[in-house]
């Protein structure tokens, strides 16, 4: 409900001013006085206020400015029996929505009251837009729109302003340091340090020492004492890279870390408190990894306070497009190019893949068909096909080889015109191509120097 708020001293005005305004549909609630509206406006919520300039005690200006203190959006509409353009000018200087000169039309006043709320009503749009704005770019560096995605937006929302750990899973290369970086920037420590270690890089002989410090002189070659990541990252996020391959030595001494959020140097028993956000990643089956003792259970619990499951990509085919465009965007300042884009064929093959290497892999691919396309600016099959190091596609009737994806939409041709004893018509049926695109496909193949038939 829009709810107004008239103060006027003389009565007649305030009862005509309820009237005509309730008869239009707004909730209208008086008072005599600026004191005794001030009352009024701390007890209920108005959207709008129309007081007269001139009442005894406070006038309408200086009501407006008390009340902008606590509410600086209600709006206010000053009316006065002194319509000079100074006193005009100095109602609008001080914010005022609008002014209106007695004597008026009521017909008029009615008008200006029905432009504030229009007005305010696309003010309020432009602020959810701005919010749906925000919502959808706070993940640039994870990006999509399937359902799968848009459940881990979700996730983000819900978990970013916490500081409980956060353990995502998923295969290798889809993404979970990205979406470990927007639960970072998303969250109350977005201005402080973001650390990240990939466990697996670490020789075990430095693991302590790296995550901890050490002193100078704790050990051979120690001749400065050095902050470990740990310490870096205080009062950030500490992104713990591939978890599952720490060594079980270590995982007690991150777990009692975990528990009181305090490390010791190597070198020293002096304790140092540390306050760090831990996220924890990894691309292995972590219970198998608990089962054959490689990983503690007990460290697990503590790590798996919110889970996130990233999919691979082929669960989420519909975000292969708006990556393909994002990745293009991504390398348009790096090679310096006007545009480009995939063409439908090229998109189609892409789409039908199965990316064993995910998101890292298909934007590996954009960035290298950018380097061969040179100044062309539509992408096809042929600047893909220069992918020869494919890893294999599996069960999927194309044996075990690594193919290139030329190789491949030949495969997938080869076997629907094989399935359908040659009829074109339904084998770009089953392919989702059209008949047109087929006949192209095969003319190509044929100016290669071999016929793709289900008999060759």
């Amino acid at each position: 409900m829009k709810r107004i708020l008239v103060v006027d001293d003389e009565y007649s005005i305030r009862v005509n001013l309820q009237e005509t305004l309730k008869k239009s549909g707004y909730e209208v609630n008086s008072a005599k006085n600026a004191r005794e509206a001030i009352e009024l406006l701390k007890s209920d919520e108005y959207n709008l206020v129309i007081a007269d300039l001139m009442m005894p005690g406070m006038n309408g200006i200086e009501l407006m400015e008390s009340v902008r203190k606590n509410d600086p959006e209600i709006g206010f509409l000053i009316i006065t029996a002194y319509g000079t353009i100074k006193t005009a000018v100095e109602a609008l200087q001080k914010g005022a929505s609008d002014f209106i000169t007695k004597p008026f039309s009521l017909s008029h006043l009615k008008s200006l009251v029905d432009h504030f709320f229009d007005y305010q009503n696309l003010r309020d749009e432009n602020k959810r837009l701005k919010r749906k704005l925000s919502y959808d770019t706070r993940f640039s560096t994870f990006v999509g729109k399937s359902k799968a995605t848009q459940h881990i937006y979700h996730q983000i929302n819900i978990v970013a302003r916490s500081n409980v750990p956060v353990f995502i899973k998923g295969e290798s290369g889809t993404g979970k340091e990205l979406l470990a970086q927007a639960i970072h920037e998303n969250s109350d420590r977005a201005d402080r340090p973001f650390i990240k270690v990939n466990c697996s890089a670490i020789p075990e002989t430095l693991f302590e020492s790296t995550l901890f410090g050490h002193e100078k002189g704790s050990f051979t070659n120690a001749i400065k004492t050095y902050k470990g990541l740990f310490e870096e990252s205080n009062s950030g996020t500490f992104l713990l890279d591939e978890i599952s391959e720490m060594p079980i030595s270590m995982q007690a001494k991150l777990l009692r870390v975990l528990q009181e959020s305090k490390i010791t140097r190597v070198g020293t028993s002096k304790e140092i408190p540390v306050d760090v956000r831990i996220i924890a990643t990894t691309n292995v089956n972590i219970n198998k990894r608990i089962e054959e003792q490689k990983f503690r259970s007990d460290l697990f619990f503590r790590l798996n306070v919110f889970p996130i499951r990233v999919p691979p990509l082929r669960s989420r085919r519909e975000d292969i497009p708006i990556l393909i465009e994002h990745f293009i965007k991504k390398f348009q300042s790096k090679y310096k190019f006007k545009s480009k884009k995939v063409d439908k064929a090229t998109l189609d093959v892409l789409m039908r893949y199965d990316w064993p290497g995910n998101v890292r892999q298909l934007e590996n691919l954009i960035e290298r068909a950018i380097l061969y396309s040179g100044k062309e600016p539509i992408l096809t099959l042929d600047y893909f096909s220069l992918e020869t190091d494919q890893p294999q596609i599996g069960n999927d009737g194309f044996g075990e080889t690594l193919i290139s994806i030329a190789e491949m939409e030949k495969k997938l041709i080869y076997s629907a015109l094989k399935k359908t004893s040659n009829n074109r018509t339904r084998a770009a049926e089953i392919l989702g191509i059209s008949v047109r695109t087929l006949r192209n496909k095969l003319h190509q193949y044929e100016d290669q120097g071999g016929h793709l038939t289900s008999s060759t």
